[in-house]
């Protein structure tokens, strides 16, 4: 059974297997998750995505995707990209956005990793309001069979931390 941990703070700074990336659908870099992971982790990372764009991800990671890089300077072996869906009131995305977590679940899987932290995927600069992101998050960890023994969720502040909390149960 997997076990869930919440932490408040940098997900650049965790000790883990994989960390899970939020990235744009380039696999480029970007703000928030992304640009923290790419600048804390260094030009290896850059330079794997790259050379995923030039082969099978020519058009970008979908949304709903994973696929997973180097972890350069990072405390961890792996970094697994995920795009997660642009928040929509008037369409529902939540398929998209449970894809995020199981999919990454099935990466670190292929790749033998046992302790993974994600952030909260599409909850930052794609608008998901954050308590329901957290419903999916939790929820699909918990529902997805996986050979992960520990998800850690880390949350960048205080209202994230309580959304997840109030989730986790």
């Amino acid at each position: 059974m997997t076990t869930i941990e919440l932490v408040k703070g940098d997900i650049t700074r965790q000790s883990v297997d994989a960390i899970v990336n939020a990235a744009n659908s380039s696999l480029l870099g970007g703000g928030g998750v992304d640009g923290a992971i790419h600048r804390r982790g260094g030009p290896e990372i850059l330079a794997e995505c790259r050379k995923l764009r030039a082969s099978h991800y020519g058009k970008g990671l979908a949304t709903g995707q994973a696929v997973a890089t180097t972890a350069g300077r990072l405390d961890a072996r792996w970094v697994i990209h995920t795009v997660g869906p642009v928040f929509s009131g008037s369409e529902d995305r939540s398929d998209l956005l449970a894809s995020c977590y199981r999919e990454s679940l099935r990466v670190a899987d292929e790749l033998g990793a046992r302790t993974v932290a994600f952030p909260a995927v599409s909850a930052g600069i794609y608008g998901w309001p954050m308590e329901d992101a957290a419903r999916i998050a939790i929820g699909t960890v918990r529902g997805t069979e996986t050979a992960v023994a520990e998800v850690r969720f880390v949350l960048f502040d205080e209202q994230a931390y309580d959304a997840f909390a109030a989730q986790a149960g």
